[in-house]
């Protein structure tokens, strides 16, 4: 007689966040890094792109309401062991989406993502305000590059000396954590993370590849995923620090432009 064995979902991580046609960036680059490493990848989507390794053709954000369906949809039923937001487009849908992340207590990765890897503008002017006065304080972690510290703060980081301030000024709006991302300061690949109290550097090595499409999305969405496998703050950047140092060396081109990070390099040649 054959034996039935009950198997058991692995965590599960929502991503809240916008489609990118080309499949580098967004719901489905997050979604590739949640089952790279190890978990189940459920989705939000709030926003439709026409994308490519060019840049972004256009957008169309989805109605409140049907982020909110959606949301409730996937929280009800299946549940959530850590969120990660993306692009959220505007000051309504910011509002919409903290509104949402205030009836959980997963952990919360904020990519506040402002604009494409190209330079197209991925957030209205007019959300700012709102997501710094609803959206961060709801985050375990928020993750900017330096243009997104520039538009959050008025801070323009110049070096590694100015991202404890840079993070300071964040962590002023009320997230647990603030990862400052200096992926575009020269030399190696420094980030710095803090609490206000703990300062964690993670250095990596510069890859020349161009190839680089998807990393902030990548950054959040394995940081997100290795807090639903239990990690603490601090070792879940860390993890997702060295999964993304790994999927940018291995990034490959794709179409004319500049192509996408390798989200399956530790299972595929």
């Amino acid at each position: 007689m054959s034996t039935v064995v009950a198997m058991q979902a692995p965590p599960r991580v929502l991503t809240v966040a916008g489609s990118d046609s080309g499949g580098g960036a967004g719901i489905q680059a997050d979604l590739k890094t949640m089952l790279a490493l190890g978990t189940h990848g459920m989705s939000v989507i709030t926003a439709v792109t026409a994308q490519n390794s060019l840049g972004v053709q256009g957008a169309w954000e989805l109605p409140a309401e049907a982020v909110v369906r959606q949301f409730r949809s996937v929280v009800d039923d299946i549940g959530v062991q850590a969120v990660k937001t993306g692009m959220l487009a505007s000051a309504p849908l910011v509002e919409t989406v903290a509104a949402l992340l205030g009836t959980t207590t997963a952990p919360v990765v904020v990519d506040p993502v402002g604009v494409s890897k190209h330079g197209d503008p991925l957030l209205a002017a007019d959300a700012l305000d709102v997501l710094r006065s609803d959206l961060l304080p709801a985050a375990t972690v928020v993750t900017p590059n330096l243009a997104e510290v520039a538009q959050l703060t008025g801070l323009t980081v110049q070096s590694e000396a100015d991202m404890p301030r840079a993070a300071e000024l964040l962590l002023a709006h009320g997230p647990r954590w603030a990862l400052i991302k200096g992926g575009h300061l020269p030399g190696e690949a420094v980030d710095l993370l803090t609490d206000g109290d703990e300062l964690h550097w993670l250095r990596a090595p510069r890859h020349p590849n161009r190839h680089t499409h998807g990393t902030g999305c990548t950054l959040a969405a394995a940081t997100a995923s290795r807090l639903a496998l239990g990690d603490s703050v601090p070792e879940a950047v860390a993890a997702a620090k060295e999964y993304v140092t790994g999927a940018i060396a291995a990034g490959f081109p794709l179409g004319a432009g500049i192509g996408p990070v390798h989200h399956g390099h530790r299972v595929q040649g």
